[in-house]
């Protein structure tokens, strides 16, 4: 549906030195409209959510639970779907797009955190480089998926501290020193 101008937008976007918008209506990003232009553009609010550090971490565990279930940061990856095909033959190797095999909110989790992680010192030279060769949609793949094996580490040693029993201290509870 096509708007038509409203009568006088004309001249006063003439007379502030701007051209008048081409579906008519306010100028886009001035004026009172600006905050509420910006929100309709960028999509509905429950489906970006804030980039929150402890909001992903919690996904992360909830979506994959037992970690003792992977013997290595590579299973995760491919359980996540993070991996590129493989199609080979004899030694021509073909690298495709990512499998998409596993849980599709994991992955939509970690390449939402790979935005923002792109950015970091840590990731940005890598990032930058990929971006360059493959593309950037490839790199902030490859972004995510190292984040979920930094994840997958975090996963198991804080797994391995809960497991292991802890030493029997020196002296007992109950035979504190007692000063006075």
């Amino acid at each position: 549906m096509l708007h038509r101008p409203r009568p006088g937008l004309a001249r006063r976007t003439a007379a502030a030195g701007r051209r008048p918008p081409r579906g008519g209506g306010p100028p886009r990003g001035h004026g009172r409209f600006a905050a509420t232009d910006r929100r309709a553009r960028s999509g509905p609010r429950r489906l970006r959510p804030r980039r929150s550090p402890r909001i992903t971490a919690l996904a992360v565990v909830a979506e994959v639970g037992d970690i003792t279930r992977f013997p290595s940061a590579r299973k995760l990856a491919s359980w996540a779907g993070l991996t590129p095909t493989v199609r080979n033959s004899d030694r021509t190797v073909h690298h495709g797009h990512i499998s998409e095999q596993g849980s599709p909110r994991l992955r939509w989790i970690m390449c939402e955190a790979a935005q923002t992680a792109k950015r970091h010192p840590v990731f940005a030279p890598g990032y930058q480089e990929m971006a360059r060769r493959r593309g950037k949609k490839i790199a902030t793949t490859a972004v995510a998926r190292k984040l979920l094996a930094r994840a997958y580490h975090v996963l198991r040693e804080v797994n391995d501290q809960q497991t292991t029993p802890r030493r029997a201290t020196a002296t007992p509870p109950g035979a504190a020193t007692r000063s006075g």
